[in-house]
């Protein structure tokens, strides 16, 4: 029988031909692994609800930087839990802030190693906005506008501060309007012209969040933030955000969260031509763990097929707290 001429499992027939024709490969040189740093001594606590990520004092910071260091992992990104917390974020600008000495010391021990630095004032403010706000009583209730354009100045102080402290790149999350602009011009104005910006460009106001607010204890003590984050029901939109960011000067921009917004991470791949960035945040990494635990999935195949989903739909970096496991993972794969 001639039928069928194209036999498309030809190329499936062996491992070796599978790996030959393979369109998508990960490695841990994609992947950036996410470190809360917290103030106190021999603090290593973990995180109920992130199985396996942990809140760090400096003086155990080290062991966790080695072992990121020795899976082959190029970059992390820093977030930090301050000693007090005030209305106007002072801990993220100052500059023996947990963040500005977690950087210093990681540079200190790993020169080479990337420290990508999150410029945002929600785990630093008593209010737990991303911003400066304006509150007032309205019905026996607490309401607040959170100020754009007040916001910026210190979000700026924030990106110099990090930026002196060593930082090699400033990731701001903040997502207010005007934010890549006024970053830039503070960093180059601050002799810091060759530091890239990773724009948050494309940040919902998600569900997903939730393990990451308990970790960084960053949750909006009133209201929330969708007047500042993207309505998840929106595409076009996501466009529109990240050609500002384009505009304003971002190096690279960012989709968050990631398995929800694969179809954003496509778009925005094709509409820009600057390295694109995909956050598989702390509420896609709980319920894998939270699955795995109860053995209902295989958790590194899981894992893999995710990671692998997120390069195929055009991701080129991938911030996942799944950074670790996964590069260690590919590495017994390769032996």
């Amino acid at each position: 029988m001639a039928f069928p001429t194209v036999r498309h499992r030809r190329l499936r027939r062996t491992a070796a031909l599978r790996s030959m024709v393979r369109e998508t490969a990960i490695s841990a040189n994609d992947f950036i692994m996410p470190i809360f740093v917290t103030y106190g001594e021999g603090v290593k606590t973990e995180i109920s609800s992130m199985p396996g990520v942990y809140n760090f004092s400096l003086d155990t910071l080290r062991s966790e930087v080695d072992e990121i260091v020795g899976l082959g992992i190029k970059a992390v990104i820093l977030f930090g839990i301050p000693e007090t917390k005030d209305s106007v974020g002072t801990g993220a600008y100052a500059q023996d802030g947990i963040v500005q000495q977690a950087t210093r010391k990681i540079k200190e021990w790993y020169p080479d190693l990337l420290v990508v630095a999150d410029t945002c004032l929600c785990e630093f403010t008593d209010h737990g906005h991303c911003g400066m706000v304006h509150t007032f009583e309205r019905d026996g209730h607490i309401h607040g506008d959170v100020l754009n354009d007040e916001s910026l100045e210190l979000l700026v102080r924030t990106a110099v501060s990090q930026a002196e402290a060593g930082a090699d790149i400033i990731a701001p999350s903040n997502m207010m309007d005007g934010y890549v602009q006024a970053i830039r011009e503070g960093l180059d104005a601050a002799g810091y012209d060759q530091i890239p910006i990773m724009a948050y460009s494309v940040k919902y106001a998600s569900a997903f969040y939730g393990p990451f607010r308990e970790a960084a204890d960053s949750a909006p003590q009133f209201g929330d933030r969708k007047t500042y984050q993207m309505d998840p029901a929106n595409a076009l939109e996501a466009i529109r955000e990240a050609e500002s960011d384009v505009l304003e000067g971002a190096d690279m921009l960012m989709v968050k969260p990631a398995m929800a917004y694969m179809d954003i991470i496509r778009t925005i791949k094709n509409e820009f031509d600057l390295p694109l960035v995909a956050y598989n945040v702390s509420g896609e990494y709980a319920m894998v763990k939270a699955a795995a635990n109860n053995n209902w999935i295989n958790e590194r195949g899981i894992v893999l097929e995710l990671l692998t989903g997120l390069k195929r739909a055009g991701a080129d970096i991938i911030i996942t707290y799944h950074a670790k496991d996964a590069a260690r993972w590919l590495r017994e794969e390769q032996h």
